[in-house]
């Protein structure tokens, strides 16, 4: 049996590698590891994953004067830079050291597939939160007309949020907004879980805001992968409040905008979209007491004139009853003075009537015409008992006579 030391049988097997293997082959992998060396030469750990299992591992480099324009194009065409967790069509050798071993030197990357990798991850995101039925949950809740109570989630340090600040502060009405800042770290591989936290904290501080804000500034493509993160995306359109985003970045619109209630181009966008509200209720406002002021006036004019009316027809509903009553009074003053004249006339009557008897019962006339009234102490003679001696005075039209009685003859009736 042959015998074969170490070195002799990894030089067959590079022999037989080099000549039977193309001299690259465009292999499709996931970076597992990334490292630059001080010498510009870069070395990855090359992985496949089956169900999140590593099913397969290869060493790799990318050689220094091949790194520094692949890597400078690369970001320039993707917009993001080689990292670990990247899946890429790389162009590779294949490599055998009889001391290194088994290795593949990357020549060249596509960064159309990384490109198209990348979108098919963004739609199968899409696609589960779809299919979980929250895609669409945090634009389903109402926006306050008046959104005075907000929490920000953003870097302190980020020019995007003192932007955002200035802005509100500025504002032309003088709008007062209580703003409270929950700190998070917005880039990286650590931002989505930071952001996450963030909303943990306003949800547990209960139902004390209006609304929530994620901003940030502006930066490369590369910084905004942590907002096509599932979970935060999960996170963001399930939150019970609406989520406003301002992430500054004009032309790609990440998962986090798309299931925001609410996506803005920049912070100062958001400032203003807020301030704008604001004015769009005082709008609003302002044209409610127009309308309420003009409908009550409306309302006023018609009362006055409908009481103008009723005054004029109760006028005229008196006027009418006092010409009535006037008639009516002179009608009863008339049958009155007709019914005293009448009466008048009566009384008139009877008393010329008594007055004629009284005169023929006037002793005067009695005497002018003969007769005499004879008188004892005062009295008529006929109601005493006179006797003989008395003196008596016997009264006539024009004579007074006094005499003595001396005899006394009483006649029988």
């Amino acid at each position: 049996m042959e015998r074969l030391t170490l070195l002799e049988l990894n030089q067959t097997i590079k022999a037989t590698l080099d000549a039977n293997l193309m001299p690259t082959y465009w292999v499709v992998a996931e970076i597992g590891e990334l490292r630059t060396h001080q010498s510009g030469h870069c070395y990855l750990e090359l992985v496949e994953k089956s169900n999140d299992k590593v099913i397969a591992k290869s060493r790799a480099t990318i050689w220094s004067y091949t790194y520094r324009n692949l890597s400078v194009w690369f970001e320039g065409m993707t917009g993001q830079s080689l990292k670990k967790g990247l899946k890429i069509l790389c162009n590779a050798s294949v490599q055998y050291h009889e001391l290194y071993g088994f290795s593949l030197n990357i020549k060249d990357i596509d960064a159309n597939y990384t490109l198209g990798e990348r979108a098919r991850r963004r739609q199968e995101v899409i696609n589960q939160l779809q299919s979980e039925g929250i895609f669409d949950l945090n634009k389903e809740l109402r926006l306050p007309e008046v959104a005075h109570n907000i929490a920000v989630i953003s870097s302190p340090s980020a020019a995007g949020y003192g932007d955002f600040i200035e802005q509100l502060e500025k504002n032309p009405k003088g709008y007062d907004f209580n703003i409270q800042l929950c700190k998070a770290t917005m880039q990286g591989d650590n931002a989505a879980e930071s952001i996450i936290n963030s909303l943990l904290t306003i949800h547990n501080q209960g139902p004390k805001f209006d609304l929530v804000v994620i901003i940030r500034g502006g930066g490369s493509q590369i910084d905004l992968d942590c907002f096509d993160n599932y979970e935060l995306a999960a996170h963001i359109a399930q939150f019970p409040f609406p989520v406003l985003t301002g992430i500054g970045h004009e032309r790609d619109e990440t998962i986090a905008d798309l299931v925001a209630h609410t996506r803005l181009k920049t912070p100062t966008a958001v400032a203003e979209f807020l301030i704008g509200g604001l004015l769009a209720f005082e709008d609003r406002l302002d044209l409610g007491f127009s309308r309420l002021y003009h409908l009550t006036k409306g309302v006023v004019k018609n009362q006055e004139q409908s009481l103008l009316i009723k005054e004029q027809n109760l006028k005229a509903i008196l006027t009418g009853t006092i010409h009535s009553e006037e008639n009516r009074i002179n009608s009863y003053g008339k049958d009155l003075k007709s019914l005293v004249q009448q009466r008048f006339i009566n009384e008139k009557y009877k008393i010329e009537i008594k007055e004629k008897a009284l005169k023929l019962l006037d002793p005067e006339n009695a005497f002018r015409r003969g007769y005499t009234l004879t008188t004892l102490g005062g009295k008529p003679i006929k109601q005493e008992n006179p006797e003989i001696g008395d003196q008596i005075v016997t009264h006539a039209a024009r004579l007074r006579l006094t005499s003595s009685i001396t005899d006394i003859e009483k006649k029988n009736d």
